[in-house]
């Protein structure tokens, strides 16, 4: 609780010396602040074995509710990305540390000591490896699945600088659910993510874990408020559905610190709600959509079990 109140006192102080007045909150994205034996106990479990989860790094409001109830995604391969994206509070460098050769293990005990029946496993940007990570990532994913054989393992991974061959490399590790997210709308990408990304390479993505294992359950993200037209989020479920992606979530863009993209508006929760049931009608199998809601939001994991057995 500590580093929470330090970074939120950081935050304020940014804040003030940047003369920018705080963005009050409405109140349907009010969370409560993380708390109680559970939370803390999952915390300690992480910090022992040098873990760390995109909940904490990236200021995930649901970060009280997903680990009182024992989820957690986790952030493999460090803490520290190789890119800049404007909506993310993610660490940068250019040089991040080494990869952590015991990672796998690490991970695979970790979901054990949880005793999870589905797991989420994310991870940074990471441009300075040849693979970008790919075959770290999945031994990762065969040490989780080895040790805890009943678990089904959903995989939020980056673009690979779109290349297929690492794609397909994580793949065969064997996880259920393949995620990669477009976060905005194609008009908005080159402004709110790295410039290393394209809404074109993050579909060809998709398209690679779908053509690397035709079983495995493609999904992705959008962010609403980032200044995105109505037309302009249609036409990206639509860009989503042409290349077989099974499942979406969206859900409200929050600004981690006044450095970051602002927030152009706040969704009220009627369009999250019309916003579901147009991309149901577009065939996505499953849609989480609110204002809370985000990518790897545990009340996606039941419905998307269902699909995982369907196919298997």
């Amino acid at each position: 609780m500590r580093l929470e109140l330090e970074r939120a006192s950081l935050m304020r102080a940014r804040r003030r010396e940047s003369g920018e007045p705080r963005q009050p909150l409405p109140p349907w994205l009010r969370a409560e602040l993380p708390g109680g034996e559970r939370y803390r106990e999952i915390k300690r479990n992480l910090r022992e074995r040098g873990l760390f989860t995109v909940c904490e790094e990236a200021q995930c409001p649901n970060i009280g509710e997903c680990w009182r109830e024992g989820t957690a995604t986790l952030m493999l391969m460090g803490e520290v990305c190789t890119r800049t994206c404007r909506f993310c509070a993610v660490k940068f460098d250019r040089a991040p540390p080494p990869l952590d050769s015991e990672e796998p293990q690490k991970a695979a005990e970790q979901v054990a000591v949880m005793g999870l029946d589905y797991v989420v496993m994310t991870s940074v940007n990471r441009d300075d490896l040849q693979d970008g990570g790919a075959a770290h990532l999945r031994a990762c994913v065969e040490a989780v699945r080895a040790r805890n054989p009943p678990t089904l393992v959903e995989v939020l991974m980056p673009d690979f600088e779109g290349r297929a061959g690492d794609v397909a490399t994580v793949v065969a590790g064997g996880p259920h659910v393949y995620a990669h997210n477009v976060e905005t709308v194609e008009r908005l990408t080159p402004r709110v993510r790295d410039r290393r990304a394209s809404f074109a390479q993050s579909l060809g993505t998709l398209a690679a874990a779908r053509a690397a294992a035709p079983q495995v359950v493609t999904k992705s993200s959008i962010m609403i408020g980032l200044g995105e037209t109505d037309a302009e989020v249609r036409a990206a479920l639509r860009a989503l559905r042409e290349v077989d992606c099974d499942a979406v979530t969206l859900g409200q863009y929050l600004r981690p610190s006044p450095w970051h993209h602002e927030v152009v508006r706040f969704a009220e929760p009627a369009e999250f709600d019309a916003w579901a049931e147009e991309a149901r009608g577009l065939g996505f199998r499953f849609v989480a959509s609110g204002p809370l809601v985000r990518s790897s939001y545990k009340a996606g994991e039941l419905y998307l079990r269902g699909i995982v057995k369907d196919r298997a």
